[in-house]
Parts: structure tokens; C-alpha cells; sequence
């Protein structure tokens, strides 16, 4: 289940940032998304939050710390998800 839905993120993550150029087999569900790793920025981070928002129904604060942690990865986001959801 949880490699389903980091599968489906990675694919909403290509899709929403137009990142035609990756795979989700190219991402790792624990690399870093923002800098390092993935080398998103603030602009992607609000894009794909609102991506998030639409799929799964989930929103978060923009500055929030726990914000940033569910951001931190493929991985990190999956379980955020998750965790909303089965509420």
C-alpha cells in the first residue's frame, strides 16, 4: 500500500512540475525534495501542494515546521497522506 501511494506521489510530483524528463523509477522515496536531492524550490512546493490538495483531499500550513518534514521526501509525503486519509 505504502509503495502504491509513493508511486502515485512521484507520478503527481512529474506530472503537477512538468518534469518530463524523470521517472518515478528515477526518484527515491528518500532523497531529498527541496535543494538537495530533487532541487525543487518554493514555487514547486506550492504547486505540488496544491496537486496534493486536489488528489487526496489533504492541505497543510504553508510555513508550518511539520510542513517541511512531510516536504522532505517522496517518503515523507506517502505517510503524511496516508495518515489523513485513514482519519
Amino acid at each position: 500500500m505504502q509503495e502504491q501511494l509513493e508511486l502515485e506521489i512521484k507520478k503527481l510530483l512529474i506530472d503537477s512540475l512538468s518534469l518530463e524528463d524523470l521517472t518515478p523509477e528515477q526518484i527515491d522515496t528518500q532523497d531529498a525534495l527541496f535543494v538537495k536531492g530533487l532541487g525543487l524550490d518554493s514555487i514547486d512546493a506550492l504547486e505540488l501542494g496544491l496537486a496534493l490538495q486536489k488528489r487526496y483531499g489533504v492541505s497543510m500550513s504553508a510555513d508550518s515546521e511539520d510542513t517541511r518534514r512531510h516536504f522532505g521526501s517522496i517518503q515523507a509525503l506517502a505517510q503524511f497522506v496516508s495518515a489523513k486519509r485513514s482519519k
